[in-house]
C-alpha cells in the first residue's frame, strides 16, 4: 500500500548498570551522614575523580571532608555501611539468567560508575553469577557515565553494534547519552516495568503474542471497568476475524438474529438482540443465503424517520450509533444491498467528514473504533464496487482522518486499530508502532483497552484477547 513499516530490531547486546539495578544499596538510617549529604558527596567532582581511578580512597575522603566540612571518619563509616548494604536484586537477576537460557546468543555486559574499592568488594559476587560477557567499570576505564568517551570505549572494546544494543540505567543523564550514541535506552524505574520492556525488545513480539492467545484459548472473556466478567459474542467474533483461528474463541451462534451476550441477554435484564453483533456475525461466519436475506430484511424494519438504521431489534429502544450503522452497512455491501441504506451511508460519511467521532460514540469509547470499522467497511465496499467514485472519496477522507490521529496518546487497542488502518491506507506510523511494542506485557499479551461501553452507565468493557489479537494484526 506504499507504507514503509520497519521490522523490529534484533537486539544482540544488553548493557546493565550495577547500582540500583543489579546491586541496589540502602545505607542504614543510623549512618553518620544523612542521605541528602551522601548524595551531595557522590555528585561531586572529587567523587567523580575517585570513580575514574584518578585519586585513591584516602585522598578522596580528605577532599570530601574539606569540601563539605565533615569529619573523615563519618564519611568513611557511611560509605562502608553503604557498601555493606549492597544486596543482589534476585528478581532481576533471575530474569537475566532466564533470558540467557532462552536467547543464548544475547550478550550481557555491565557498564557502571564504581570506585575501585567497591568493585573489588563485589567482583567475586559478579563472577559467581556467571551471566556477564564483559564488565566495564569507570575505575578501570578512566571514564564515567554520562561522558561519551566511556560509551565509545565500550563499543570499541566489546565490538558492540549500537543499533542492536539495549542499555538499562536508573539515571536519565546516562540513558540520554546512551541513546545519543545509538543505543536503545531504558530508564530503570521499577523491576517489573524494566523486565517487561526488555522482554518486549529481545523477544519476538509476534511469537509471544500468539503464545498468549494459545495459552488462553476459549477463556478470553471480556470484563468491565468494575471487574464484572461479561460473556459476550462481539469480541470473540473480532478475535476470530483478526486471527482466522476459531479454536481461540468461545462463541454462541444464534439461528437468526444475534445477541451481544452469549446467554441471549437473559442475565442482563433481557437485553435485546442487536443489529451490531448480528451484522458482525454474518460478515464473518459463512451462512446460507436464505438466512442472511431474511436477517437483512428484518433489519430494514428498524430504520428511523431519517433513514438511519437502529441499534436494536426493539422499537422500544430507538438508539443510533454511527459504528453500529457502519457494521450494518458492511453486511449490506457484502451482499450487494448497500443501496437500500443510502441515508445511513450518507450519515456515516458526514460523521467522518465532520470529525463527529472524536470523543467516541454512544457505545464505543474511542475515535479509533469508528475509523477502524470504517476501514473494514471500505475493504468490503471497494471490493464489491471498485469503480465507485463516492467510495474513493470516502477512502481519501478516511486517510486524512487516520493521519490526523498519528502520535496521539491512546490505549493499546486504540493504537492497534490505528496502526491497522494506517497499514491499509498507506499512512506511515512508526511512532505508534513503537509505542504498541513497548506496551506488550510480560506474559506476551497486551493490557485491556476499553472497547465499548454500556449506553446508560458508560461503564467500559474490554478484552485482553481482543487487544492482543489486534496488536498482532497491527504489528505483523
Amino acid at each position: 500500500m506504499g507504507s514503509n513499516f520497519t521490522f523490529q530490531t534484533i537486539y544482540s547486546t544488553l548493557i546493565l548498570d550495577l547500582s540500583n539495578i543489579l546491586l541496589p544499596r540502602s545505607p542504614p538510617l543510623s549512618a553518620p551522614l544523612t542521605p541528602k549529604s551522601l548524595r551531595a558527596m557522590l555528585s561531586s567532582s572529587t567523587w567523580f575523580a575517585y570513580e575514574k581511578g584518578q585519586i585513591g580512597e584516602g585522598e578522596c575522603y580528605s577532599k570530601l571532608a574539606a569540601d563539605f566540612n565533615t569529619p573523615v571518619h563519618d564519611i568513611r563509616a557511611t560509605l562502608l555501611a553503604a557498601r555493606k548494604s549492597l544486596r543482589p536484586n534476585h528478581k532481576f537477576l533471575s530474569f537475566i539468567q532466564s533470558l540467557r537460557q532462552i536467547y543464548p546468543k544475547l550478550r550481557v555486559l555491565v557498564m557502571s560508575n564504581i570506585v575501585v574499592d567497591d568493585f573489588e568488594a563485589i567482583r567475586g559476587v559478579l563472577d559467581s553469577w556467571n551471566i556477564f560477557d564483559g564488565i566495564f567499570v569507570s575505575c578501570h576505564s578512566g571514564e564515567r557515565k554520562p561522558h561519551l568517551g566511556f560509551y565509545r570505549g565500550v563499543i570499541s572494546a566489546a565490538d558492540v553494534c549500537p543499533k542492536e544494543t539495549i542499555f538499562v540505567d536508573d539515571n536519565l543523564d546516562n540513558v540520554l547519552s546512551a541513546r545519543s550514541v545509538g543505543f536503545r535506552g531504558i530508564v530503570f524505574d521499577s523491576c517489573d516495568h524494566t523486565i517487561r520492556m526488555v522482554k518486549s525488545l529481545v523477544g519476538d513480539p509476534i511469537a509471544r503474542g500468539k503464545a498468549f492467545l494459545k495459552a488462553n484459548a476459549r477463556v478470553m472473556e471480556s470484563i468491565t471497568e468494575t471487574g464484572i466478567i461479561v460473556e459476550e459474542n462481539f469480541s470473540q467474533l473480532l478475535i476470530m476475524e483478526a486471527t482466522n483461528d476459531p479454536s481461540l474463541v468461545n462463541i454462541r451462534s444464534f439461528p437468526s438474529i444475534w445477541n451481544f451476550f452469549r446467554d441471549g441477554g437473559v442475565a442482563a435484564d433481557n437485553y435485546p438482540f442487536d443489529l451490531d453483533t448480528t451484522s458482525l456475525a454474518y460478515s464473518i461466519i459463512k451462512c446460507d443465503d436464505e438466512t442472511v436475506t431474511h436477517v437483512m430484511d428484518e433489519m430494514l424494519k428498524y430504520v428511523d424517520v431519517d433513514g438511519i438504521i437502529q441499534t436494536y431489534f426493539d422499537h422500544r429502544r430507538p438508539r443510533i450509533d454511527p459504528i453500529v450503522c457502519t457494521n450494518v452497512l458492511t453486511l449490506f455491501y457484502l451482499w450487494n444491498r448497500g443501496s437500500e441504506l443510502a441515508k445511513t451511508f450518507e450519515w456515516v460519511y458526514e460523521v467522518l467528514q465532520n470529525r463527529a467521532y472524536l470523543d467516541g460514540t454512544r457505545y464505543y469509547t474511542t475515535a479509533e473504533s469508528f475509523l477502524y470499522f470504517i476501514m473494514r467497511f471500505l475493504q468490503v465496499a471497494l471490493l464489491k464496487q471498485p469503480d465507485d467514485p463516492i467510495l474513493f472519496n470516502f477512502r481519501s477522507t478516511l486517510k486524512e482522518c487516520v493521519a490526523e490521529r498519528v502520535g496521539i496518546s491512546g490505549n493499546s487497542l486504540a493504537l492497534a486499530k490505528r496502526l491497522i488502518a494506517c497499514k491499509y491506507l498507506g499512512v506511515e506510523n512508526q511512532t505508534d508502532r513503537s509505542k504498541l511494542l513497548d506496551l506488550q506485557c510480560e506474559d506476551g499479551g497486551w493490557e485491556i483497552g476499553w472497547t465499548y461501553r454500556y449506553g446508560v452507565s458508560g461503564i467500559g468493557i474490554g478484552n485482553r484477547g481482543l487487544t492482543t489479537a489486534f496488536a498482532l494484526e497491527a504489528l505483523k
